[in-house]
């Protein structure tokens, strides 16, 4: 990663699995997007879970979009598809325990 100088800003790109989180620090000029930082990870492209389909992003767990700006120490996250509707699953377990 190149050292940060003058206009330029440091960030981190995250995408957890269960077993595994891969952090990608990324340096990149101020003003930059978040599409900018994603592009910027060296490595990302070989998680072939990310292949081929729509990005669900957010920074510090606010929901963004690609061409929104990033600022100095922002956490970019990408978001995994859920396995299991949250509501659906409070449903059963609710369901569960009224027995």
């Amino acid at each position: 990663m190149p050292e940060s100088g003058p206009g330029t800003i440091q960030v981190e790109v995250i995408y957890a699995l269960p077993d595994t989180v891969h952090r990608f620090k990324v340096s990149l000029a101020a003003g930059s997007s978040v599409g900018d930082a994603i592009r910027g990870c060296a490595g990302l492209e070989a998680i072939a879970a990310l292949a081929g389909r729509p990005l669900k992003i957010g920074i510090f767990g606010q929901a963004c979009e690609l061409w929104d700006p990033v600022r100095p120490g922002d956490r970019i996250e990408i978001y995994r598809d859920l396995l299991a509707d949250p509501k659906q699953a409070r449903r059963r377990r609710a369901a569960g325990q009224a027995d």
